[in-house]
């Protein structure tokens, strides 16, 4: 190939999101149509450019959660997975067809390890492939991303080679994906230097980077790629996804923000919508971030060292390089209380970038005032928790009506629960346990009948406080193994937030039973494309 000088790239870096494709494929941060809907709207709000809504063949649930997104979220693209076959990128091209600015994003894995253990191809196989997939797409579709998995480790010739030839077939993006999180930033920078040079036909395409952080480099080697001239970054919110997550996208925003100086690089994210998006990611998910986790950790804009202190005091520059509303960190989250009104709970639900209906404030407002009685002071956090009963699209098969526990020492502890069944009759039994949480869970078993096994049990206080509400958030699986499903809750009594969320995860198991179909897992791409 002839050596060409790099183009001059525009000072433009597009934000694709794939929190709700890679992301979600972080263990315990499945979401559901309603909740992916939610986190969608919150992205699109943010400002980015480009959303992954999902893997449309994955599984039925994906491909429903990726066309109701394309349907209703406007702004950004909407963009489907596929793997280079046609079964894929037709089911892709299905899901997000009816979308504002629509996307299929194809993936093949290109380098030596892959080509030999995983896909048994050759090089020409990779490229003829990697051709008749992009065509394919970009006779569906007008913009076309294609990705060669594993590209960091890619022997650079060949790399070369397969994205000049996926232009060429329609690419109008082309991923440059740090699959595993190995490469280095000067490495990773390397690569996209050289394919600025050696690929002929570059400039008809956007460069984009995909970074991994297994080595806590996912960041740095994103903004590195910027640096070489791509124009594009995958991310995700808080960083989640694959084993040790993804580069985040709040990171890497506020670091060509702030060192605009050195970077000359904007984007068209609305930076003070960075900390709700945060929290709202993190009450859907359960996944608590790290308090010193940079730009939206609890602790990104603490001060508690004297000398720090002082400094602040006299200027605050001294020791902040950035502003706490400048990522929309409230100054206090204290805003509302029992005095408080239906508009004042309504503004400040939309200002936690959440949209819910009439009827739905009606309820909420309902469940405020009550929490509000228990509660001096009902804090951000405290409201996310109300609302997220609003967010689920199955019902409640059982509803939990009453609750007793016996426990301490020397007695032997135990639940007596009252649920309402599916067909309306209200059952109560009773059961012992090693403790009073599992009693209600024995309890609710005897009730139901659903058997699972508890994998994750972690109890949090969501606000400050002695009367803060503890949160609940479970994990169960079921006995056959196949999957698991998550339940959460939150209350004052952070007993009952236990028997609420066993109570959540066994619907969410009665719930996909009533479908009547289990998750087809077709191959899910690993964190490369």
């Amino acid at each position: 190939m002839s050596e060409t000088k790099t183009p001059k790239a525009p000072d433009r870096v597009l934000i694709f999101d794939t929190t709700l494709r890679d992301g979600e494929q972080s263990p315990g941060a499945s979401m559901n149509i309603a909740e992916k809907l939610e986190v969608a709207r919150g992205l699109a709000a943010l400002g980015v450019d480009i959303i992954e809504a999902g893997f449309p063949i994955a599984s039925v649930g994906d491909f429903e959660a990726v066309r109701a997104i394309a349907a209703e979220v406007a702004g950004a693209s909407v963009c489907g997975l596929a793997r280079c076959n046609d079964r894929d990128i037709d089911r892709a091209w299905e899901a997000v067809q009816y979308a504002q600015k629509p996307r299929i994003h194809v993936f093949l894995a290109t380098s030596a390890i892959h080509r030999e253990h995983k896909l048994r191809m050759s090089k020409d196989q990779i490229i003829e492939r990697a051709v008749a997939s992009v065509r394919r797409a970009a006779s569906l579709c007008p913009d076309v991303e294609f990705s060669p998995e594993d590209a960091a480790r890619t022997e650079i010739d060949f790399l070369c080679e397969v994205v000049a030839a996926a232009i060429d077939a329609g690419a109008t993006t082309v991923n440059i994906p740090d699959t595993v999180g190995y490469a280095t930033p000067d490495q990773y920078a390397a690569v996209i230097r050289t394919l600025f040079a050696r690929v002929p036909n570059i400039g008809r395409a956007v460069v984009s980077t995909h970074c991994h952080d297994d080595l806590g480099l996912a960041t740095a080697n994103s903004l590195a790629g910027c640096e070489a001239g791509a124009r594009q970054v995958e991310c995700t919110i808080n960083g989640i996804g694959e084993r040790a997550g993804n580069a985040a996208l709040e990171e890497v925003v506020m670091a060509l923000k702030t060192r605009f100086d050195h970077y000359h690089l904007t984007t068209g994210i609305k930076t003070e919508r960075l900390y709700p998006i945060s929290r709202l990611l993190t009450s859907l998910t359960g996944l608590a971030i790290q308090r010193n986790k940079a730009i939206v950790g609890r602790n990104a804009f603490a001060h508690e060292a004297g000398i720090h202190q002082d400094g602040m005091l006299k200027e605050r520059s001294t020791y902040e390089i950035m502003r706490p509303e400048d990522v929309g960190v409230p100054r206090t989250d204290l805003v509302l209380g029992k005095h408080s009104g239906r508009h004042a709970l309504k503004d400040r639900v939309v200002e936690l970038g959440h949209n819910l209906t009439d009827e739905q404030i009606e309820a909420l407002f309902l469940d405020f005032k009550t929490l509000a009685d228990k509660k001096k002071e009902v804090y951000d956090d405290d409201l996310v928790v109300l609302i997220e009963k609003y967010l689920e699209d199955a019902p409640a098969h059982w509803v939990l009506l009453g609750l007793h526990t016996t426990a301490g020492l020397s007695v032997i502890p135990t639940a007596t629960v009252s649920i309402r069944r599916p067909d309306g009759e209200t059952v109560q039994d009773a059961a012992i346990g090693d403790g009073p949480v599992d009693a209600i869970f024995k309890a609710v078993e005897r009730v139901t009948g659903v058997r699972a096994n508890l994998r994750e049990f972690v109890v949090r206080s969501v606000t400050q406080g002695k009367d803060a509400q503890g949160e609940v958030t479970l994990e169960l699986e079921v006995e056959s193994g196949d999957r698991s499903f998550r339940g959460r809750a939150a209350s004052t009594d952070i007993i009952e937030a236990s028997a609420q969320a066993y109570l959540n995860a066994v619907n969410a198991i009665a719930a996909h039973e009533a479908r009547g179909h289990v998750r087809e897992v077709l191959g899910r791409p690993g964190a490369g494309a």
